[in-house]
């Protein structure tokens, strides 16, 4: 993927073009996305593993092509 030299090179671009007033708000940011993302993450695993084998089930009504059409 990325090897450190660009990894530095990236961080400094946006150092100078956010400037350093900035880049605390942007890395607490970065922060609270990624730990909602792993929380996140984490209940979807919990509520899998709470259900094993049961998959999702939506009601509904089936329709046949014989069924008259509600353009009509």
């Amino acid at each position: 993927m990325f090897g450190m030299s660009e990894l530095a090179l990236i961080l400094l671009v946006v150092v100078v073009v956010l400037g350093i007033k900035k880049l605390p708000e942007l890395t607490r940011s970065a922060g609270k996305a990624t730990r909602i993302l792993r929380s996140e993450a984490r209940a979807l695993k919990e509520q899998d593993d709470a259900a094993p084998g049961a998959g999702r089930v939506i009601r509904g009504t089936v329709v046949g092509r014989d069924a008259p059409s509600a353009r009509s």
